[in-house]
């Protein structure tokens, strides 16, 4: 089911989000509230990162992206080989002969 911008569950079909929007509008049903927690620890996580950040020297800033370089490309490279595979015998397969690119009569 699709998400809204704040999380919030709508219906996957135009219709049924029609008949939603007009419940929400007559008061039928009320509209959903993101939870009061959810925005804490959001909040909290925004601050988190710049006050890591400023608390570690250009050393320590550097072997944690380091590791995390090392991480990310660890997990691409099994990943590579097979689609630098695919794209290969894809191209091969298209590669036309001399003669058939000759003129069209």
């Amino acid at each position: 089911m699709p998400k809204g911008p704040k999380g919030q569950k709508r219906p996957a079909d135009v219709i049924g989000n029609a008949v939603r929007v007009m419940q929400i509008a007559t008061g039928e049903i009320a509209e959903d509230s993101p939870e009061p927690g959810k925005e804490y620890a959001r909040k909290g996580g925004l601050k988190g990162g710049p006050a890591r950040a400023a608390k570690l020297n250009a050393e320590q800033r550097h072997e944690i992206a380091k590791k995390g370089a090392r991480s990310r490309w660890s997990q691409a490279e099994g990943q590579s080989a097979s689609v630098a595979l695919t794209v290969s015998t894809s191209r091969k397969a298209r590669k036309r002969s001399p003669k058939s690119r000759s003129r069209k009569d």
